[in-house]
């Protein structure tokens, strides 16, 4: 019995089952896409699992020695020594199965600070407008994606004078700022784009804890102008809190 033998269906059982357990058993799977793409991963992990076990029965019942199309034994190919190509091939292919393994036994983290800071803050002046009223009663929860767009391109300025509450990690500069970070995605973790807020006011937390922050707004730059960005926010209140499910923001 070669392990060479088995070296594709184990693969597509390694994937199709590291898919499901992020996908299926777990909410793992909001860390790289979009809620709205789980049936998908899990038709996906089904598929794979299922198409590794038939040929894996395949393999199974094929006898030892079976030549395969060429007219050689392909369990033999790297003692006959003739076609060394074939001998070192699936040795690399079993290369393979590592990252399959590591989702499985250990799913990377979600986007964190790394991934904020690569973003340049670079914004144009464009979109602005007039926003739809805020809700009564403060303070207001808004995402930070919401808060950085009013802040930025709202010509009624409708954050003035309004508290608001948001979710989000910390981030800092080499200065000592930090800033209430967030991640957003249009469809996955590949097109994450960066919101933030300058926190003002309170004692920064650790980098990429999670808190959720309360308080107003402090206008700076002309509306759409790069020195809004990003916006600031004066902190009364800073909470420690878990990660959410899901740590994106939907675009």
């Amino acid at each position: 019995m070669s392990a060479r033998r088995y070296g594709g269906p184990l693969l597509l059982l390694l994937t199709g089952a590291a898919v499901l357990r992020i996908s299926l058993f777990s909410e793992l799977y909001l860390r790289y896409v979009q809620p709205g793409l789980r049936p998908y991963l899990v038709v996906s992990g089904v598929a794979l699992v299922l198409l590794g076990a038939v040929l894996a029965v395949v393999a199974a019942r094929r006898p030892d020695g079976e030549e395969d199309g060429d007219g050689h034994d392909p369990d033999q190919d790297q003692d006959q020594g003739h076609g060394h190509s074939h001998g070192h091939s699936p040795r690399v292919a079993w290369l393979l199965t590592l990252p399959a393994l590591a989702l499985l036994l250990f799913p990377p983290p979600a986007l964190g600070s790394y991934s904020a800071e690569r973003e340049a803050a670079q914004r144009a002046a464009q979109g602005v407008g007039t926003f739809p009223g805020l809700a009564a009663g403060d303070p207001v929860d808004l995402t930070l994606g919401e808060f950085a767009s009013r802040a930025i391109y709202d010509s009624e300025r409708s954050l003035s004078g309004r508290t608001v509450r948001m979710t989000g990690f910390v981030t800092r500069d080499g200065d000592g700022t930090w800033y209430l970070t967030r991640l957003s995605v249009a469809c996955c973790a590949a097109d994450a784009a960066t919101a933030k807020a300058e926190v003002r006011g309170v004692t920064a937390p650790p980098t990429d804890s999670w808190v959720t922050v309360t308080g107003t707004w402090r206008p700076e730059g002309a509306l759409g102008d790069e020195e809004a960005w990003p916006p600031v926010l004066d902190a009364t209140d800073v909470e420690t809190v878990t990660e959410p499910a899901n740590p994106y923001e939907k675009r």
